[in-house]
């Protein structure tokens, strides 16, 4: 699908179809906008999907953290006068949609989490071992997935580049640090939102237990477990997502 990456001002965001219900969408620390491919393909005849791109490597580095990201995203519902959202995160997206929703529950309609960080942050680690070894980064990029064909050598190369770019190696970290000290295990009770939480059974990355512990928290929600399926469902199980997730919002739209 041919995607137009609007820019205005600070932000930086793709945006299918303005008028219709919003669905945004929000990417992990290594995430892309081909990692929710198949949610934009399906949800667009009938959602204005919407993915800001997190600031992670332009943000002042003072202010690179999970909550610096949380205020970057309400800026942008600012900008973009959104109201009523349904909010999808993957990963560090899912803290910050947690965050998100903690803070402005009247602009929320419902949330989805997919391997979201929030309560289980060791996996995320703070350092960078053998940053220079390409079989290294492949093996830790095809952990992701339970199938290890879906970390083409394209995604390799990308994460290969964004880990030997000292730079970028410091603001990854600093969020990897941001997230530990952001832990949302005591607030969850909080959320009021119908919530669904879409786990991979074999998630190496934030097990099936961070899945079943959000579940037991969050006071409205429904999780979905999805077998063969590592850290992204999304990508490694389309298909079934794309059911769940369309289900979940036909019922609370």
């Amino acid at each position: 699908m041919d995607l137009k990456l609007h820019e205005e001002g600070e932000f930086k965001y793709v945006e299918t179809n303005p008028g219709k219900p919003v669905l945004m969408l929000l990417h992990g620390l290594m995430g892309a906008l081909s990692n929710f491919d198949g949610i934009i393909k399906e949800f667009s005849d009938r959602y204005n999907v919407v993915v800001p791109l997190l600031p992670i490597f332009e943000l002042p580095i003072r202010k690179v953290s999970v909550k610096g990201f949380v205020e970057y995203v309400e800026r942008f519902v600012e900008h973009k006068g959104f109201d009523n959202l349904n909010i999808l995160g993957n990963s560090l997206g899912g803290h910050v949609a947690l965050l998100f929703v903690l803070a402005n529950e009247d602009k929320v309609n419902t949330l989805t989490l997919t391997g979201s960080s929030g309560l289980f942050e060791s996996a995320m680690g703070s350092t960078f071992p053998k940053r220079g070894s390409y079989e290294y980064i492949k093996q830790k990029t095809e952990d992701t997935f339970y199938d290890p064909a879906v970390a083409t050598k394209e995604l390799v190369d990308e994460v290969y580049e964004t880990v030997n770019d000292k730079g970028k190696v410091i603001r990854i970290l600093a969020t990897a640090k941001s997230a530990i000290r952001h832990n949302v295990g005591d607030d969850l009770d909080k959320i009021n939102a119908p919530t669904l939480i879409i786990w991979g059974k074999e998630d190496k990355v934030t097990p099936y237990f961070v899945g079943e512990k959000f579940h037991e928290l969050i006071p409205n929600s429904t999780l979905v477990g999805v077998e063969k399926c590592g850290h992204a469902p999304m990508m490694e199980r389309s298909d079934e997502f794309n059911k769940c997730l369309d289900t979940f919002l036909v019922e609370n739209n």
